[in-house]
């Protein structure tokens, strides 16, 4: 009798209740995948370069500045990271990740 006991604890589940497992599973996928989108940490880490190296650009002296042969560098380069970080940003917002479709052999 222990044996099947051990059988027994298995629940018979209704096709609403899997139905409602596979839709919150999806939900949480969909979340995940949005949440660790490549995208959106490339451009949140060049946005934030970007504003240090800008603020750097602007507060640097007349003496950096003729080391670079006159061309304020750090400005530039924190300009074109900030750039390139909006640009990942907006084409996350534009291009969101689209959620998984379940597969037709599933169904």
């Amino acid at each position: 009798m222990t044996e099947n006991s051990g059988h027994r604890e298995h629940r018979e589940y209704s096709e609403r209740d899997v139905q409602r497992e596979v839709t919150e599973l999806q939900g949480q996928s969909a979340t995940a995948a949005r949440l660790f989108d490549i995208r959106r940490i490339i451009g949140g880490l060049f946005v934030l370069y970007g504003v240090i190296v800008t603020i750097t650009g602007l507060t640097d002296s007349d003496a950096a500045i003729d080391k670079a042969q006159g061309v304020n560098i750090n400005l530039w380069t924190g300009l074109g990271m900030l750039a390139l970080g909006v640009f990942f940003l907006v084409w996350l917002k534009l291009r969101p990740v689209a959620p998984p479709t379940p597969d037709e052999s599933a169904e």
